[in-house]
């Protein structure tokens, strides 16, 4: 390993000791280091550099010459870093110094063996499945940023009062979810907002998608899983003009008039997973399953 970026919260520090121990093994390695430039110019202002690192502001910043790109934080850090790797294939790391962390799993302690597995070549590459959306007519806000890594989500705006969102699948008419909402996610984002409007959770290797309405009005809406190889057509009813669009953390409104097209993007993101790392030990971790006395004598 050469060349690196690392990327984080440009609001607040809230992890200087592992910022420190991340660069030190990066250093003492010989590895060239670039900080995303405003989280560089907040290290600045809190003295936490003792030198000065190569910065990136954008996409066009980087390429595939960056064998990682490392992140400070919780998921929603990895979820904004997604917006810079894009279509690279840069495989990322997340520290995790946030709170629930199914995505940023490594924990600040094991920082220092996390990356020396990765340095050993003890670890594997999970890619994970991202989703377009494009809408007619076109909408200009995520002309450029077109994709989400967790999930899309419809959702009402302004009213107290469920939309309806028409469904179909492949062209072909599912139904009309009568609820505050709609949810697409990946296997990646089962474990999000689709999780906790209790969709299932998803491996990420699976190749599917989660369809997961928001307090649905009717009791037979159920969450269905469907093939990630499926075109999803929406089209909306609301009393108000406008609906939300969500892609993971970035949000626009649009008219109800608006036909919205999710389907699988062409490209997918590289998680790096230690070898003392795994998703099922996530779910033990994050999720607490196994917390069970009765589990004990099993271990």
């Amino acid at each position: 390993m050469k060349k690196v970026a690392i990327y984080g919260q440009s609001y607040s520090i809230s992890a200087e000791k592992e910022i420190q121990i991340l660069l030190e093994v990066l250093t003492d390695n010989n590895i060239t280091c670039f900080i995303e430039q405003k989280f560089y110019d907040l290290l600045i202002q809190g003295n936490i550099l003792d030198k000065k690192y190569p910065t990136f502001s954008h996409f066009n910043d980087l390429n595939d010459s960056f064998e990682v790109m490392f992140t400070l934080g919780g998921d929603g850090t990895i979820l904004r870093a997604v917006t810079y790797i894009r279509n690279l294939g840069i495989p990322i790391l997340g520290i995790n110094t946030g709170r629930l962390g199914f995505l940023a799993t490594i924990n600040k302690k094991t920082i220092k063996e996390s990356i020396n597995l990765i340095l050993k070549g003890e670890y594997s590459i999970q890619e994970r499945t991202l989703l377009t959306v494009k809408t007619l007519p076109k909408t200009d806000e995520f002309s450029e940023l077109n994709f989400a890594l967790n999930e899309v989500t419809i959702a009402r705006k302004n009213t107290t009062s469920m939309i309806g969102v028409r469904t179909s699948l492949n062209n072909e008419y599912l139904t009309n979810y009568w609820a505050d909402g709609l949810i697409i996610a990946t296997p990646t984002g089962s474990t999000g907002y689709s999780l906790s409007c209790n969709g299932p959770v998803v491996s990420p290797d699976s190749k599917n998608l989660v369809i997961t309405p928001i307090a649905p009005h009717n009791l037979t809406a159920r969450t269905m899983v469907i093939s990630d190889e499926t075109s999803i057509q929406l089209t909306i009813d609301s009393r108000e003009k406008d609906f939300l669009i969500s892609l993971d953390s970035r949000i626009t409104t649009v008219p109800k008039n608006t036909e919205v097209l999710i389907e699988k993007a062409a490209f997918t993101i590289k998680s790096i997973i230690p070898k003392n790392q795994s998703f099922l030990q996530t779910l033990r971790s994050k999720l607490l399953w196994g917390e069970d006395t009765r589990n004990e004598t099993n271990l």
